[in-house]
């Protein structure tokens, strides 16, 4: 009997990728997925997501993959809104449930921490380390304002909220990768648009005179990792700037944007899964992680008009 021959492996970035979602992603991944490349519904993209909201109206369940355990947190929140704004799903009564949750959780200012003490006994990530009286943080605060301010919700949270975020960015001088990251959030969704692009590109002379974007990947070596950052965990003009429109994207030159956008799609591997950067802590929030990632980078390149297949 004649051998069959073997199957070659899937020609585009997109074929590669839905084969490694299929091998390693959780159920709402795999809506996700579909929704976003395969012409999947949102309705199904908004039950499997469903799966992990709590009774007080928050998200858990590890959402966010490096918070273990079922207790609500305003990072496994933060995630729950960017999947409903992703499906056009971010308002009504699940909103409304939503920032009720977040005024309970807030703290004295009117922002959210970064980890609530709730979380305290469940695993988590050592570099997300738990406390009794958490500050306030632009981390979380930062991306949860800006898509409500998106997507036009109101909601007497926002307003202290808001007033946080403004002072927070504004006040910054010196930060780090995932703190921009949050602050661009922020601003992109802010209405005061004049004032959002001031502060944009005090921000984006900030990242380039603290060398906070790799500019050429060619010279990676060169530049610094953040303190408390894992080895190699540096962040490209992509990651700030992750569709066209952003605030962020005017930081960049087109020559950096597209070594920059190079850098990401030469990243796949060769599983067809992006690999994630930072510091992996437990096996199961990695195989997480990643096809949330790949999902995310497959995204970036499509918005900037890289073809994905």
């Amino acid at each position: 009997m004649a051998e069959k021959p073997l199957s070659s492996p899937p020609a585009t970035p997109l074929a590669r990728a839905e084969r490694f979602v299929w091998l390693t992603a959780r159920v709402l991944e795999q809506r996700r997925f579909a929704y976003h490349f395969l012409r999947g519904g949102a309705d199904q993209v908004e039950t499997a997501l469903a799966a992990y909201l709590d009774e007080d109206g928050g998200y858990g369940h590890a959402l966010e993959p490096d918070l273990r355990g079922p207790v609500s947190q305003p990072l496994h929140t933060a995630h729950g809104l960017r999947v409903l704004d992703s499906i056009g799903r971010c308002g009504g009564l699940r909103v409304e449930r939503i920032c009720r949750y977040l005024t309970d959780v807030s703290t004295h200012d009117g922002a959210l921490p970064a980890i609530h003490p709730s979380q305290r006994g469940y695993p988590s990530a050592p570099f997300v380390p738990v406390v009794d009286s958490p500050p306030s943080a632009l981390l979380t605060t930062g991306p949860v304002v800006g898509v409500l301010h998106r997507n036009q919700v109101w909601h007497a949270w926002l307003f202290r909220a808001t007033e946080f975020c403004w002072s927070a960015v504004e006040s910054l001088e010196t930060s780090h990768p995932y703190e921009i990251e949050a602050a661009v959030a922020f601003l992109d969704g802010a209405p005061d648009r004049s004032r959002a692009e001031a502060a944009a590109y005090r921000l984006g002379c900030l990242v380039r005179e603290q060398r906070l974007a790799v500019l050429d990947p060619d010279e990676e070596g060169d530049y610094p990792v953040a303190e408390g950052y894992a080895p190699g965990e540096l962040h490209f003009p992509h990651d700030y700037a992750r569709v066209p429109d952003s605030l962020a994207a005017r930081w960049f030159t087109d020559k950096e944007m597209a070594r920059s956008l190079d850098r990401l799609a030469a990243d796949q591997q060769e599983d067809g899964g992006w690999p994630i950067r930072w510091r992996s802590w437990a096996p199961g929030s990695a195989l997480e992680w990643r096809p949330i990632v790949t999902i995310e980078a497959l995204r970036t390149l499509r918005a900037h008009g890289r073809p994905v297949g």
